[in-house]
């Protein structure tokens, strides 16, 4: 150092380091600030995991109930609409039938109340008594097939040259028979009643069997009753005629004024049954 430094106090100008220069003891590095989350990754961490309360599952669950409920009702409709395409004539023709069923179920009805009446305002019961009896089993022996019967009504004739026509069918047929207001019904000269059944021939086109008797085509119906309630009935959309049509069958209805069913079923014992009068 000159003289010149050291008479005016001044410090000399540090010398340039070639090497690196350390920090101070007391200073800390530097570290790059950490970011916060984006928005994308504060939506997902929103919505998952899912945080449902206790009311949002219930009405969840309620929900799924409805729907379940709705689907099986359009289903239901869906598959119980035979009658959807009908016309509106056969529409008219079936609400007139139910009316029919009606007014025979009250016309039994008030008979039978006329019945009571007259056994409570007799002056000889026991005789009105037995004079209901008498009709009475006149009735029931009809019904029961041990007597003949004659009346109006209407007889059917079934032709199926292919053998396409089950058991079932013709079954199907008494039934809707029955429902119509039948009173007595003979399928080819065997007397149908409460018991009868048909089962299918011993062999393929050995025809039907009715009660164990084997019938042969075509299949011959005779019916008793009114015969604008039984031609209708049978002729409804997806009735018994229009079903056996689908099977190439054919069928012929005609009302007659007097139609006689003479075929007779023995009076059977019940095995088990009993009366429970007294």
């Amino acid at each position: 150092m000159s003289d010149e430094h050291r008479s005016s106090g001044e410090l000399p100008p540090e010398e340039p380091s070639d090497g690196p220069q350390e920090p101070d003891a007391g200073e800390r590095p530097q570290t790059p600030e950490k970011q916060g989350p984006t928005g994308r990754q504060r939506l997902a961490q929103a919505l998952w995991p899912p945080r449902v309360t206790r009311a949002q599952l219930v009405v969840a669950v309620l929900l799924f109930v409805l729907g379940l409920a709705l689907a099986i009702q359009v289903r239901s409709t869906s598959e119980n609409s035979a009658l959807r395409g009908a016309r509106h004539e056969d529409l008219v023709r079936i609400l007139d039938e139910l009316d029919d069923r009606t007014t025979r179920l009250e016309d039994e009805k008030q008979e039978l109340q006329s019945q009571r009446t007259e056994l409570e305002n007799s002056s000889d019961r026991a005789e009105e008594a037995r004079k209901q009896t008498a009709e009475k089993q006149r009735q029931l022996g009809v019904l029961a097939g041990t007597v003949a019967a004659q009346g109006p009504g209407i007889e059917m004739t079934i032709t199926d040259p292919r053998g396409t026509v089950e058991p079932d069918m013709l079954l199907d047929a008494v039934q809707e028979l029955r429902a119509a207001g039948a009173e007595a019904i003979e399928v080819n000269e065997v007397r149908v009643v409460a018991d009868t059944h048909f089962s299918p021939g011993s062999s393929s086109g050995d025809g039907v069997r009715v009660d164990g008797r084997r019938i042969s085509r075509p299949y011959s119906f005779k019916v008793i009753g009114k015969p604008q309630d039984l031609e209708p009935a049978l002729k409804i959309p997806g009735g018994v005629v229009q079903t056996l049509k689908e099977e190439q069958a054919t069928v012929s209805v005609t009302r007659e004024e007097t139609v006689k069913v003479d075929a007779l079923r023995s009076a059977k014992r019940p095995d088990y049954a009993r009366s429970s009068s007294q």
